[in-house]
């Protein structure tokens, strides 16, 4: 965040967890109320739930007016950071292959 130059009330904000962790505590105190979880989509019903109801409860976020210069400062930071590891890796020789390995998949819950 020091590095980005931020804003130093959006800095303070940005640095605490405790909206975060309001958050996932009014989710718990939702999702208490269910007896038996029947599948993963039912998780996701209750969490989307329980975050709704704790977007009622959501602030104004401290010097929210920098958002968008935050935004395009992590951009920027990407982007050199970026650019600086392909600078510094080389390119493999014509004879090394590379594979990618496919993603993990879920079993389908019946």
């Amino acid at each position: 965040m020091q590095r980005l130059r931020v804003d130093e009330q959006l800095w303070r904000t940005l640095s605490s967890t405790n909206p975060i962790e309001s958050m996932i505590a009014i989710c718990r105190a939702t999702s208490r109320n269910v007896k038996r979880w029947q599948n993963g989509d039912m998780c996701l019903r209750w969490t989307a739930a329980g975050m709704l109801e704790a977007e009622a409860q959501f602030r104004k976020i401290i010097g929210y007016q920098h958002l968008a210069a935050l935004a395009l400062a992590v951009e920027r930071d990407v982007t050199a950071q970026r650019a600086q590891a392909s600078r510094s890796t080389t390119s493999p020789s014509p004879t090394t292959t590379t594979t990618t390995e496919p993603a993990a998949r879920l079993a389908p819950v019946t």
